[in-house]
């Protein structure tokens, strides 16, 4: 039956689309489009950049349909573990796929899945192996170069004369000027071969050559060479690199999505191994030599890194009274403005040592393996002394090891890793995914991370923004009554057993969010949305003396109610409502964001805009909403206080080589006449952003 059922879908696509024959045109990706589907709960706690960044890189390297296994499969998100399984089991039966337009006779995929798909597939693809490796690299079409260049208009007080106090002392200004200037090129070919470099500045660093500080024009340099498929090496990376295996506990590669209104299948981590590091975030990768070789199912990887890090060196003094430095603390902002910041640039060096070795048994859905990685620095690490902090990180090295096991078991995908680290401490995840029925999918993790458990590559499942300090329990759901509504929920309870960052007290609490969503036409989408986080908080200072610390639940709630209707071909628009509440010690502030878009997208011209109003009683309130901005660049601000934002982006095709990009953003307060503080500080009302961008193709 199945044989015949594809017989009649591929007859019908071939009298109807004679054109394409056996493969379709590889489908237009909007990466904008599925950041807003997997991040819809926005706070300023996830690394969005880097995020972004894997993710196109996923679609860069799209995956072979005829070798995709469960791992490869499941890092897109966008199957749940019964298509996974019709997919395995559909190509097990029938053999190799002749066609991507096979998809349509795999039970279980309807049009919206195969079209969210199809950019992440692609089918047999050719690489021209019988050229030497420099020709390929020649010849290559996939080649770019992308400059682009960002600043705030008006005048920041960083970059105004200086001032002399009563003391005599000058106050301190930026070292540059206010523009945020980007360099990208880069070449590949799919599963054949990537090299590349980023170059990065950003508002307020000086434009200098200056080896001494490692400024070589511009202030972050970022390279790499990557080869696939040579011989039995599967990988091998030179340059800036990061890695991802099991759960992301040893190796996370910024690869985590966590918990938003995909609420089933973004809580378990996929090994996609070694990848180039292209974004430019100056820390969370490695810098040396990563590899994988392959032999029969087994794969060995292989990662030794030696990079400068930033950070601020402490003099002290030993038992001898002779002087040494430590590190008293990491710069993760990657800014270097000011004579202060610059002095905390490659303060020191950090050598990692580690590697993978994994199981993979196809024919079982079995994929397992073990983590091991050292890292040591050239200077003591001691943190100023805190009372949340005492179980931190203090040494010269560090040594953490990890066993995972994912298992494909009927519907049901099993996951786990636990890990150890040189301090004692353990961190462990469980859980699965199942589908459990064709229209509930459903899932489960536990995770439980000492408070002396250190892993400084470790990304997983949490909510502290780094692996420490926590036990929880999530679960997760997704229902779909009918093919036009879609119900996703979950529910996160959480404690931390020792202290954190303003809570001097062991703490609990929870999370839930549910979100209901109407898709009645392709071209029709509405959906509304709550979310409810409790989490302890430090009390405000009352000023006694004597009074110890006072730990208070704080309740934060916010929704979102939308509408997105694509009203022709080549116009889009989309209406939003934002609110938020937050409760604290018998207070209350409240906020909402209104927003409304416009997108016009005809022959070479492509317009983006948005108008939107907010109101919001303090900075607790504060809302969050993700902005179209320019090719590859990222935006998602918090709005808080009274004003308005709007934003124009155009884009331009001038030929199949050259693309620009253009965008104004501008928002004016109505509460204050002074934005920022310190010397980000402006004088005055309103903030002005522009970016422009250019894109230049190398192919002829």
């Amino acid at each position: 039956m199945r044989a015949f059922g594809f017989s009649i879908v591929l007859l019908s696509f071939i009298l109807t689309n004679p054109v394409y024959g056996q493969a379709p045109p590889r489908a237009n990706f909007n990466l904008d489009e599925l950041i807003e589907r997997l991040f819809p709960v926005q706070d300023d706690d996830l690394d969005y950049e880097s995020i972004y960044e894997v993710l196109f890189q996923l679609y860069q390297n799209p995956i072979d349909i005829n070798k995709a296994d469960m791992e490869t499969l499941q890092s897109t998100f966008l199957l749940n573990p019964l298509q996974i399984n019709e997919f395995l089991q559909y190509r097990a039966e029938m053999g190799p796929f002749l066609s991507l337009y096979e998809l349509q006779a795999i039970p279980g995929f309807d049009q919206a899945t195969i079209e969210s798909l199809l950019p992440f597939l692609t089918l047999n693809p050719s690489i021209k192996r019988e050229k030497s490796f420099w020709k390929r690299v020649s010849e290559e079409e996939q080649a770019y170069l992308i400059f682009r260049t960002r600043r705030v208009w008006e005048t920041r007080r960083g970059f105004t004369a200086p001032d002399t106090s009563s003391t005599g002392r000058i106050s301190t200004r930026y070292l540059g000027d206010p523009n945020d200037i980007y360099l990208r090129w880069r070449i590949q070919h799919a599963k054949d071969f990537s090299m590349g470099m980023t170059l990065d500045k950003d508002p307020g660093e000086k434009f200098t050559w200056d080896p001494k500080t490692a400024r070589y024009g511009f202030n972050f340099l970022s390279f790499h060479l990557t080869r696939y498929q040579v011989g039995k090496w599967k990988t091998i990376s030179l340059g800036d690199f990061q890695a991802s295996f099991g759960q992301g506990l040893v190796f996370g590669a910024g690869y985590s999505l966590g918990k938003g209104a995909e609420t089933v299948p973004t809580v378990r981590r996929s090994s996609v191994g070694i990848i180039p590091y292209t974004a430019a975030l100056e820390f969370g990768f490695f810098r040396g030599i990563g590899s994988t070789y392959n032999y029969k199912n087994w794969e060995f990887s292989f990662i030794g890194s030696f990079a400068p890090k930033d950070g601020r060196l402490a003099e002290s003094l030993d038992s001898l009274n002779r002087e040494e430095f430590r590190i008293s603390s990491f710069n993760q902002s990657g800014l270097h403005r000011t004579p202060s910041e610059l002095s905390t640039k490659n303060q020191f060096k950090e050598l990692s040592l580690g590697g993978n070795i994994q199981l993979k048994v196809p024919s079982k859905r079995l994929n397992s393996g073990v983590n091991f990685l050292h890292t040591s620095f050239d200077n003591e690490w001691r943190r100023d002394p805190r009372p949340y902090n005492q179980f931190e990180f203090a040494g010269k090295s560090n040594q953490v090891g990890s066993v995972y096991l994912n298992y494909n078991w009927r519907n049901f995908f099993l996951f786990g890793e636990t890990a150890y680290s040189s301090s004692g401490g353990n961190g462990s995840v469980l859980g699965f995914i199942s589908s459990l029925s064709n229209r509930l999918d459903f899932s489960f993790l536990w995770r439980n991370y000492d408070r002396n458990f250190h892993s400084f590559y470790g990304n997983a499942f949490s909510e502290n923004t780094r692996p420490i300090n926590e036990r929880g329990t999530y679960l997760g759901l997704e229902f779909r009554p009918n093919k036009v509504w879609k119900i996703n929920a979950y529910y996160d309870l959480f404690k931390f057993p020792w202290l954190k960052y303003r809570v001097y007290a062991p703490s609990a609490g929870h999370e839930w969010l549910a979100r209901i969503t109407y898709r009645p036409t392709r071209t029709l989408t509405a959906f509304i949305q709550f979310r409810e986080e409790q989490k302890d908080r430090n009390a405000s200072d009352s000023g006694e003396p004597n009074l110890p610390y006072l730990v208070l639940p704080i309740k934060r709630s916010n929704g979102i109610l939308s509408l997105e209707y694509q009203i022709s071909k080549e116009v889009f628009i989309r209406s939003r409502i934002l609110w938020s509440q937050v409760q604290m010690d018998g207070l209350k502030s409240k906020g909402f964001l209104i927003l409304q878009d416009l997108k016009w997208d005809k022959n070479r011209w492509k317009f983006t805009a948005r108008y939107s109003l907010f109101d919001t009683d303090d900075y607790d309130s504060r809302l969050f909403a993700f902005e179209n901005n320019v090719l590859w660049t990222f935006s998602i601000p918090a709005f808080f206080g009274q004003g308005q934002r709007s934003y124009l982006v155009s884009e331009y095709t001038v030929n199949s080589q050259i693309r620009l990009y253009l965008r104004i953003a501008r928002t004016s307060y109505t509460d204050r006449e002074r934005i920022g503080s310190g010397l980000q500080t402006i004088e005055g009302s309103t903030l002005t952003e522009s970016s422009f961008l250019i894109r230049y193709l190398f192919h002829r």
